[in-house]
């Protein structure tokens, strides 16, 4: 017979993702309203095209060529932007900006990892990559309570990740905090939902996750202060977005 506890915990451990993390170490940078001086970069200013105003002009964004900044939607006010440092690396960058009348502001760069082969533009379940693209930020969990986001929190035993990663590190409290990536899920759900509109086979599962030391199946993972510094920070009524991908993918 199998106990409530014990099906979360498979629950948990069938998750496509399971093993997801990083080995990224705590740094200086702050969200808004936490500014350290010499860790954050000044307004960027954005361009302003014609028939437009800057504060709804998708641009102006580092690193971001045309065709990534053509994606972001254009009521997004917020932008995590992951920048991993080639195709086949394990380690990125994570810099959360604010749009502001005056242009784009990076308010916390971060080190962060991604998956144990890098990046694609067509993920796969199992491909051990994470997806390239531009990708709503609606939803968070987490095995522990919510530390005070404003994002829908859904806290339940689901988020237990037993087991080991790819480098023997323990997957314990890799879930404790989690911010759902939307591809390929139904936004507005649980992280946990096993929604997928692009089918079982272009995997999904795709979150911002505790750092437990090791690279992720397909996920970004951030140091827990930070995550919880994260949660924090995003506001649905911003229209957060994740940017994601390799340097020169970004930059086309």
């Amino acid at each position: 017979m199998i106990t409530r506890r014990h099906h979360v915990v498979l629950l948990a451990a069938s998750l496509v993702l399971t093993g997801c993390g990083g080995g990224a170490v705590a740094s200086s940078g702050h969200p808004s309203g936490a500014s350290t001086p010499g860790t954050t970069s000044p307004a960027i200013p954005v361009p302003e095209p014609s028939g437009t105003t800057a504060e709804s002009a998708p641009s102006g964004l580092p690193g971001l060529g045309p065709r990534t900044l053509a994606a972001i939607p254009a009521d997004a006010r917020q932008a995590v932007v992951v920048t991993g440092r080639g195709r086949n690396s394990l380690l990125s960058t994570l810099v959360l900006y604010e749009r502001t009348a005056t242009g784009w502001r990076a308010d916390a760069t971060w080190p962060a990892h991604n998956a144990l082969h890098g990046w694609s533009d067509h993920h796969m379940a199992g491909d051990l990559r994470s997806p390239i693209g531009v990708y709503g930020l609606t939803d968070a969990g987490g095995l522990r309570a919510d530390p005070g986001t404003r994002l829908p929190y859904h806290h339940s035993w689901g988020f237990t990740s037993p087991g080991t990663g790819f480098e023997g590190e323990s997957l314990a409290g890799s879930f404790d905090y989690v911010v759902a990536i939307n591809y390929n899920r139904k936004p507005g759900t649980s992280p946990l939902d096993w929604t997928r509109p692009l089918g079982a086979k272009r995997g999904g599962g795709v979150w911002i996750h505790v750092d437990h030391g090791g690279p992720t199946h397909g996920c970004v993972s951030i140091a827990e202060q930070h995550m919880k510094e994260l949660l924090r920070a995003l506001d649905p009524g911003r229209h957060p977005v994740v940017v994601m991908g390799d340097a020169d993918a970004l930059a086309r």
